[in-house]
């Protein structure tokens, strides 16, 4: 082994905004103090009870991405495992998310995108 994975950083328009939405998805405290970083108007951090880091920073200009559009491609997303699917959608659609793809019933995952474009998928365990 090389390195262990401090963080996941996201690019986006509004660090706070989108830090607040995952915090609302998956628990957690926003901008706890880390000796490793210092949140500011451009950076905000989120550590989640399972012990990820998500780490957001602001960008110019940002674009969001077009999913599934190649020209503005996805550049990765978050699988986030839920007990029930529409339960759980409803609560991301609340918390600000927009539907991408639900696909067919009986599909276990379905495709969302966070406020500043991001996708990501629940899926049922």
């Amino acid at each position: 082994m090389i390195a262990d994975l401090q963080c996941v950083v996201l690019d986006c328009p509004d660090p706070r905004r989108l830090s607040e939405f995952y915090r609302s998805l998956l628990g957690g405290v926003v901008n706890r103090q880390d000796r490793r970083w210092a949140p500011g108007d451009g950076w905000a951090t989120l550590h989640s009870p399972s012990g990820l880091v998500l780490a957001f920073q602001r960008v110019a200009n940002y674009r969001r991405p077009q999913w599934p559009d190649p020209a503005r491609p996805q550049q990765f997303h978050l699988d986030l495992g839920v007990a029930d699917l529409d339960r759980a959608q409803r609560e991301v659609l609340a918390a600000g998310a927009t539907v991408l793809d639900i696909g067919p019933d009986g599909r276990s995952w379905r495709v969302y995108a966070d406020p500043a474009g991001h996708p990501f998928c629940l899926v049922q365990h």
